[in-house]
Order: C-alpha cells, then sequence, then structure tokens
C-alpha cells in the first residue's frame, strides 16, 4: 500500500513537470493541475484616444479581439479628448503556438531596458553589459524578451515560450486606478512604472495602471471574536467622504492648520490611523458616505483608500451605504460586489429579495471554542433620496421587506443565541437616523447641532429594534450631530440608544458653530454584558483624549444615565438633557448633505 502511493505521489510529480515544460496533458485534464490558472491571461494591452473634433477617431477596437476597460482616463474631464486601456485576454487552453502572453508592464518614458541593464551592470545603449559577466541574476528567466512599446508610455513584454501562461509572472489582470495617493487594496495586484502619460491638464488625477500576476486570490476573512479578556470592541468611522484624488477640505478647522493647505483624504486618513492606533479597535463598522460621490469619478479609487488602511492594521470591517456612495461611477450593487472580495472585510450585499444593498448581520463569537455568538451586529440600507417628495420630502427610509426580514433573522437566531451561557447583546447600524431619533421624550448624550434629516415617513423599524431586544442602534449622515439619545417604554424604563457617530471625513460638511471631525468607539466588556461609548476628536486639547464617556448598556439591560450633573466653568460636566428641542432650520446647510 505504501508502495503503491508512493508510485502514485512520484508519477504525479513526473507529469507535473513534464507538463508544466512540453504540455503532454490533454486540455481538459491541464486544467485541474494546481499551476493553472483558472481565469484568462493577458495576451496584449494598449492605449487608445479619441477626440470629438476629429470625426476619423475612435476609441473603439474590435470587441471580438479586445476587452476595453470601462473607465475613461480622463474621467470625463477632457474637454474634447478621450482615452481607455484595453486589453486582449484569453483562457490558457484557447492560447495558440503564436499566442504571447504579457509577462511584465511598466510605464514610462523610457525604454525600461535602459534600468533593467543599469540594475545589472553599466548600460551601453544596446541593450548589453560593457563588461562581460552576467549580472544579478533576479531569478524571472520568463520576463527575459523585449519591451514593446505601446501609446501613453505604456510598455509591455511577452514570451510565448512553454509554460509561459501557468507561470506566476503571466499577467491575468489589469485595472487602472486614479491620484497618485491611490492605492491597491486586492491581494496579488499591484502599481507598475509611473502614471500613464496623458496630457490630462491640472485638474485630473493621473491614471495609474495596476496589474494582477497569477491567479486571483482568496482574501483573508477572519471571523471576529471575543478576547480572552472578555473584551471587543468597535469604532464606527462615519462619513469618511473620500474622493478620487486628495479632495478639497471642507469647513476644516483651525482655519490656518498647515499653513492654510488642507487635503481632505490624507487629513481624514491620518485621523482614523491614529484612532486605529490607539483604540486598536476589533471591528470596524463603516457607516456610509465612504465614498464622496460628487468628487470620487472612480468609486473605487476611494474604496481602496480606507480599505488598504484597514488591511495594514489587520482589522476586520463591515460597511453599508449612504445617499452619496452610488453618486459616481459605481453602484452600489457593484461596490459591494468588490468589497466583498477584499481581505479582511465581512461585508454582504443581503438577500436579493429584500429592498437595498447591504442588509446582513455578522456574528461575534464567544471567546474559548464554543463557536456561540456573544454579539450580533445587524447593518441595513437606509437608501438615499425619498421616492416620494412632494408627500415625504427629505430622504428614504427602511421598507418593509427589510424590516420583515429583520424580524425573521432575529428570531431565528433566538434559540441558538440561548445557548450562549452569558448575555447575549444585539446592536445595530444604520447610516441615515430613524424619526424617533428627534422624539421629544429622548434623555440626550452629547451635542445636537444641525436638524435632523431623519425621513419623513415612519415605517416602523424602531419598533422592531426595541421588540427584538436590540440594545443600541447608531448612525451617521448628519454630521456634526453626535449626540446618543435614550428612548424609554410606556412604564419609564429604558428602551433603546439610539446614537450619532459624528462625521469622520474632511470631505464632507462640517460648520455649524465650529465642528471638530469625531470617530464613535464602542467597548463591549463581555465579563458584566456592558456597553460603554465614547468619541475621539481629531484636533484640539482633547485630541488624545475620550470624549463623553457614557455607558449604555449594563448586565445585558439598557441603563439610563446619571443624573444631571451641576455645570461648573465652561467645559466641566457633561450635560444629560430630556427632550432638547431641535436646532432652527438652516435650509442652505441642509442641503449639503
Amino acid at each position: 500500500m505504501v508502495q503503491t502511493a508512493t508510485a502514485a505521489v512520484f508519477t504525479f510529480i513526473v507529469i507535473f513537470f513534464l507538463d508544466r515544460n512540453f504540455r503532454v496533458l490533454p486540455n481538459a485534464l491541464h486544467e485541474y493541475l494546481p499551476t493553472h490558472h483558472a481565469g484568462t491571461v493577458v495576451t496584449d494591452i494598449t492605449l487608445t484616444t479619441c477626440s470629438s473634433l476629429n470625426l476619423f477617431s475612435s476609441c473603439k477596437l474590435d470587441p471580438a479581439v479586445w476587452h476595453r476597460i470601462d473607465k475613461e482616463l480622463y474621467l470625463n474631464k477632457g474637454m474634447f479628448s478621450s482615452a481607455y486601456l484595453h486589453v486582449q485576454r484569453k483562457r490558457e487552453e484557447e492560447l495558440t503556438a503564436e499566442d504571447k502572453v504579457v509577462v511584465d508592464v511598466s510605464v514610462g518614458r523610457l525604454d525600461p531596458s535602459v534600468a533593467e541593464e543599469e540594475k545589472k551592470g553599466k548600460w551601453t545603449g544596446k541593450g548589453q553589459q560593457e563588461h562581460g559577466g552576467k549580472g544579478e541574476d533576479d531569478g524571472k528567466e520568463i520576463r527575459e524578451g523585449k519591451w514593446e512599446s505601446r501609446p501613453g508610455g505604456l510598455w509591455v513584454k511577452r514570451s510565448n515560450k512553454r509554460g509561459v501562461s501557468d507561470s506566476k509572472d503571466a499577467v491575468t489582470g489589469v485595472d487602472v486606478l486614479f491620484g497618485d495617493d491611490a492605492v491597491e487594496a486586492r491581494p496579488g495586484w499591484s502599481f507598475t512604472g509611473t502614471a500613464l502619460l496623458l496630457d490630462a491638464g491640472s485638474g485630473v488625477p493621473p491614471a495609474h495602471v495596476t496589474i494582477r500576476r497569477g491567479p486571483e486570490e482568496k482574501p483573508y476573512q477572519p471571523a471576529p471574536k471575543i478576547g480572552e479578556n472578555g473584551r471587543f470592541k468597535i469604532v464606527q468611522l462615519a462619513d469618511l467622504h473620500l474622493s478620487t484624488g486628495v479632495g478639497r477640505c471642507r469647513d476644516a478647522l483651525p482655519e490656518d492648520w498647515n499653513g492654510g493647505k488642507c487635503e481632505a483624504d490624507p487629513r481624514t486618513l491620518d485621523f482614523v490611523a491614529k484612532v486605529l492606533e490607539e483604540e486598536r479597535p476589533n471591528l470596524v463598522v463603516l457607516s456610509g458616505d465612504q465614498v464622496n460621490g460628487g468628487t470620487a469619478p472612480d468609486a473605487q479609487t476611494a474604496i481602496f483608500k480606507y480599505a488598504q488602511l484597514l488591511i495594514k492594521h489587520k482589522i476586520p470591517y463591515v460597511s453599508i451605504f449612504g445617499n452619496h456612495d452610488d453618486e459616481g461611477s459605481m453602484s452600489r450593487s457593484a461596490q459591494m460586489d468588490l468589497i466583498e472580495k477584499l481581505p479582511y472585510s465581512l461585508s454582504k450585499a443581503g438577500p436579493l429579495d429584500v429592498d437595498g444593498v447591504g442588509n446582513y448581520y455578522i456574528e461575534v463569537l464567544a471567546r474559548g471554542s464554543s463557536g456561540h455568538s456573544a454579539i450580533t451586529v445587524y447593518l441595513l440600507d437606509t437608501h438615499s433620496y425619498s421616492p416620494n417628495e412632494r408627500k415625504y420630502p427629505g430622504y428614504d427610509w427602511i421598507k418593509k421587506s427589510q424590516i420583515d426580514w429583520f424580524r425573521s433573522t432575529a428570531q431565528g437566531l433566538k434559540k441558538k443565541h440561548k445557548e450562549y451561557t452569558h448575555h447575549h447583546m444585539d446592536v445595530a447600524f444604520i447610516h441615515i437616523p430613524l424619526p424617533e431619533y428627534v422624539s421629544p421624550n429622548l434623555t440626550l448624550v452629547g451635542d445636537w447641532k444641525e436638524p435632523s434629516t431623519a425621513p419623513a415617513y415612519n415605517s416602523g423599524f424602531y419598533d422592531a429594534l426595541v421588540e427584538e431586544g436590540v440594545v443600541m442602534v447608531s448612525c451617521g449622515h448628519d454630521h456634526v450631530n453626535e449626540y446618543c439619545a435614550l428612548s424609554r417604554a410606556e412604564d419609564g424604563t429604558p428602551a433603546l440608544w439610539m446614537c450619532h457617530a459624528g462625521a469622520a471625513g474632511f470631505g464632507g460638511y462640517a460648520g455649524y458653530g465650529g465642528f471638530h471631525r469625531k470617530i464613535r468607539v464602542f467597548d463591549f466588556d463581555m465579563n458584566e454584558a456592558r456597553i460603554t461609548t465614547w468619541k475621539r476628536v481629531e484636533y484640539g486639547p482633547d485630541a488624545d483624549s475620550r470624549i463623553e464617556e457614557l455607558m449604555l448598556v449594563d448586565a445585558g439591560k439598557v441603563v439610563a444615565p446619571p443624573a444631571v450633573e451641576e455645570q461648573g466653568e465652561e467645559g466641566e460636566g457633561q450635560q444629560w438633557q430630556p427632550g432638547p428641542p431641535p436646532p432652527p432650520q438652516q435650509p442652505q446647510q441642509k442641503q449639503q448633505k
């Protein structure tokens, strides 16, 4: 038996190496080898430019031969010009002996051979070294060959050597991202060379080519779990408003920060990175308007900015959409399809028969090996603008299909949650606040600075949350509202905490009397079945401190805050206020949400 197994392994290894070098197996069998690329390989890349002033120019190539990457390289900002990147691609089994596979890509004004030879030895201008040595062996023999020039400073190197389509150097994906601050977030992808050489003008973020080698990698997406100390921390990032390119700061304080030069996305991401490094959360919730649609003609570029930061810090994250995310180049469905495939992303599109994109839940597992859920986090799509502006002006509402899904899901999980020997807790995150956020009988903790933009139509989701035992819901959307409000049942007992996160992003509005960007933190102590929240501020004397630390839940039950503190000197104490009136309406500012 051992001899038979050894012989089988030896035979497989021999066939594996023979097929890799000489393709001895038929395609039907070759497809099952581990080196086979299940998708396609790229056989050529080119760039086309066209002008509306030249009737004979065209950015279209034969669609039977070329696939056009659906990103206009001037981001539709060229007055008369357009440009597109095109790739030829084939399935491995369709390759002929004459087909060449792209094994390297670069962008620049000079033939990349110059840099390659300079790296090995001394460039003579003839692609050779002056000395007789071979130079450094970079271990990439398959990439040896001639660089071929393409428009836009694009250079490709192709090979038809045996086994090239199976090699780790074979290019299997090509894409474009925009801006010199662009980053890659997908495993196996990397930028190549400089920006494409296009006469785009200063107002257009430069286009950068990014490529993938080998098969698409499965992303690492770890299940969130309570720490061995019984703690779990969630950071809520609300309203990042990221752009294509660095973006422009709005209502930034102080006005003379960095000499008055304020780039929105770098400042936003620096703030986020600081909070991540200091708070060390176990999960990040992105609660909508990650992308600032009006300044993000390539939403993918904006998405990768926050994703790469979270991947770098190895923090799992979930996301939902706001009213601005899909105002640019990508629909909600397309964005979620992209986000679902990124490392550390636990985001889901949710059921197709439920309104919206991003109605789902995740379970935070208990410590140890029991596999039981300790916390359930519900996330729901609050959509965008009212579908009936005349009757219900303003913003959309959570639909009946979503509420039905939530109820059936919560009820279906209850039996399983009872297996957890401690208090199981349910929380929820949305983008647009519920109408109950402005009820007159609330106990308020924190600042309510701007008029609420809760939908005019109340679909009843608040009642579903309370009836299914959710203890806390948190939203974004109203950038400078940063309060938590406690609602009560008819008998006066605490029912549900409803929190605003305050906006983190400098690409969105602020104003309303001087607002410094905020990030909200939720700390779960499962030893005590307790949830505590606080905020972090981007600038000022409290930038390194917790602000308005507040206990929301204790022993698994919603709790009221302490009695109103006597206010001392300015800035001392915290205000617990019952049912304050809403701020006066400011229509011009309200339209900028």
